[in-house]
């Protein structure tokens, strides 16, 4: 069917901090976007682009950093004395140690994900090592800045109904990071749900929903 939705990965070269990301953007779908279409970026590589990432050899690690760590799951990218480190850099190191203890209290009396919301906004965007597509896979990697705002700039450049920048990994987590406003981010972050990016081989960090504008539509 011509208007049916559809996900599209976009192949790219490794973008770097010498890169801008609306450029890279435009340059690889370009020729592949329409007036109806959705462009999702995965977020890594948007913060590697505005040079958001650290090497763990740059880090200081605390004694506070190492006894924190041990208070998160084995598979998070705060769970290591060099990830947490790299939180409590950049959002405080008391904030961190505080949030953490009060994020516990709080689960005791049925409120879980405290932490990641009185941690700062670091706090669930960072990505450790091997969280991210080679040469990267060896830093780690914050948060994209003005995220809404480069959304804004794709979806202009492009002539896209919308862009979106999304945190989607294969434990089926897919959240919104930054987006358009005409877009719906319930709708459109479910769509990723089984991760279209490839940060590895692939090297697909873009993903096209063709006809998004009509499904998104058809849902409401």
């Amino acid at each position: 069917m011509a208007n049916e939705m559809k996900l599209i990965p976009v192949p790219t070269r490794i973008l770097t901090e010498k890169d801008d990301i609306v450029d890279a953007i435009d340059r690889y779908t370009k020729g592949n976007v329409g007036p109806d279409d959705l462009i999702c970026s995965a977020e890594s590589v948007v913060a590697i682009t505005q040079n958001r990432y650290v090497r763990p050899e740059e880090l200081h690690i605390t004694r506070v950093a190492q006894f924190c760590c041990r208070f998160i799951p084995d598979y998070g990218s705060l769970a290591t004395p060099h990830g947490m480190q790299s939180l409590m850099d950049v959002e405080g190191k008391w904030r961190v140690a505080f949030a953490l203890f009060a994020g516990f209290l709080a689960k005791l009396v049925g409120k879980s994900g405290m932490f990641y919301k009185w941690g700062g906004k670091e706090t669930a965007m960072i990505d450790d090592v091997t969280g991210t597509m080679p040469p990267f896979d060896k830093c780690i990697v914050y948060g994209p800045a003005d995220a809404d705002h480069v959304c804004e700039k794709i979806a202009e450049r492009t002539g896209a109904f919308g862009a979106m920048i999304a945190d989607v990994n294969d434990l089926k987590r897919s959240r919104v990071v930054g987006i358009t406003k005409n877009v719906d981010g319930d709708i459109a972050r479910m769509l990723l749900i089984d991760n279209p990016f490839g940060n590895a081989s692939q090297k697909t960090p873009i993903c096209i929903i063709k006809n998004y504008r009509q499904y998104q539509e058809s849902k409401k």
